[in-house]
């Protein structure tokens, strides 16, 4: 792996809709944190961590976190989220990283094992991630993907734009602007195709009660070896989540 690469993990404690949503217990009193750091350093141990967050006090949890488990950390702006990324790669010296988000504590690792060698046969590319039912994966409620994004990218995201939304959401302007920067759509995995009853990333109170029950039934059912294939089999024999899942998508439309 070429050391100028990493994980970029973006959290922080505030949330409008579910407050220290990142320091709750998910899984086993694990936080979502710890629980996505440890599938990364487990699947990708020669993939750097580091964990972008705010310099605000009440992030000083998820720092002290992260650390724990060797992980770097960059405090950075609280709203300004593309210079905090920017900053973080600056000051420890990566031009490329992959971007997860915390939300998404069912990150398929397929599909990001595949992300990664593309990104690192393919130098040339601004930004790769996935495409799904005709939508870039970001923008949809599945939950299950990264976005590889390069540091020359964002920073000229930074100086193309002050519009306070492309700040907050790091590479819309990106994939928003094919003309200008050169990207790259994957497929997804094609058992999603046609689907859109199916919500994995976590936002609201009910969201995290729903995945917290989900991500316990199928750590018993495959201990931490399941991904997309194993969890759309699991939500079409148990309706019941669909449902919530459904409601919850009309709810939080993106």
């Amino acid at each position: 792996m070429d050391k100028s690469f990493c994980f970029m993990l973006q959290a922080r404690v505030g949330s409008t809709r579910l407050p220290q949503k990142m320091i709750l217990p998910f899984f086993e009193g694990k936080t979502i944190l710890e629980l996505i750091i440890s599938k990364l350093q487990q699947n990708f141990p020669e993939v750097p961590i580091v964990l972008a967050t705010s310099a605000l006090p009440e992030n000083d949890i998820l720092a002290d976190s992260a650390k724990q488990q060797h992980c770097m950390v960059f405090r950075g702006s609280e709203n300004d989220v593309l210079q905090r990324f920017i900053d973080a790669a600056e000051t420890f010296h990566f031009d490329r990283m992959i971007r997860v988000c915390a939300d998404n504590p069912f990150l398929d690792v397929a599909e990001l094992q595949n992300l990664i060698r593309i990104a690192e046969n393919n130098t040339t590319f601004d930004y790769i991630s996935f495409t799904v039912n005709g939508s870039p994966s970001i923008k949809t409620h599945f939950g299950f993907w990264t976005e590889y994004v390069t540091l020359q990218a964002l920073k000229k995201v930074n100086s193309a734009t002050e519009e306070p939304f492309y700040h907050e959401h790091v590479t819309n302007y990106i994939y928003g602007n094919s003309d200008v920067f050169q990207i790259k759509f994957l497929t997804a995995n094609p058992v999603l195709e046609g689907r859109n009853d199916i919500r994995m990333t976590l936002d609201t109170a009910e969201d995290f009660n729903t995945l917290s029950a989900i991500y316990s039934k199928l750590s018993a059912r495959h201990e931490t070896a399941f991904g997309i294939n194993e969890i759309v089999s699991f939500l079409d024999e148990n309706e019941q989540y669909k449902t919530i899942m459904k409601n919850q998508i009309a709810e939080n439309s993106k």
